[in-house]
């Protein structure tokens, strides 16, 4: 950890997108195609992830991805998305997809996202990383799957032994 690296929350790195469904973007059926969403959700993470490290930061992996609701043509989309989790040179980004109801202006959840981006600096090399401090009860939960996910991804490429991953094995004993 670097000496001026303060920890910060993830409501510091909090991304707010929120645009409209055009014509060019949606499928045969008028709704979103999931490519697009895909790039809206990135394009939110890297900023909530360049937020939180103040680095330049690239796409390391998307981790889950939930297609839970079409998004119809002229809808208004708002993707949302904050750092879960902060590692070594990594961090976990949360991201929640909200569509809005024309008449009644009532937002809900249409998909939800979880990427992983890596600080790097200008050559490329992965560099430190400001711990988080969750403060919310739904970020604590999210900080505390964080590394229950990672350690389940490290176990399943073989980087890491099932019985070292002592968060997993604490759910199953």
């Amino acid at each position: 950890k670097w000496p001026f690296m303060d920890s910060r929350t993830p409501s510091a790195s909090k991304t707010t997108l929120t645009d409209l469904v055009l014509p060019s973007e949606t499928n045969p059926l008028n709704n979103l195609f999931g490519g697009e969403l895909l790039a809206r959700m990135d394009r939110a993470a890297s900023i909530a992830a360049r937020r939180h490290s103040r680095r330049i930061v690239v796409t390391a992996s998307v981790n889950h991805v939930a297609f839970n609701k079409m998004i119809p043509l002229g809808s208004v989309v708002t993707v949302e998305a904050k750092v879960s989790r902060a590692f070594k040179t990594s961090m976990e980004i949360f991201i929640d997809v909200w569509i809005e109801d024309r008449e009644s202006g009532i937002c809900s959840k249409a998909n939800e996202a979880i990427y992983t981006f890596v600080a790097v600096d200008e050559q490329g090399q992965p560099v430190p990383v400001p711990e988080l401090v969750p403060e919310s009860d739904q970020e604590k939960e999210r900080f505390d799957a964080a590394l229950r996910r990672k350690q389940l991804s490290l176990v399943l490429a073989g980087k890491m032994s099932p019985k070292d991953a002592s968060e997993l094995r604490a759910l199953f004993v």
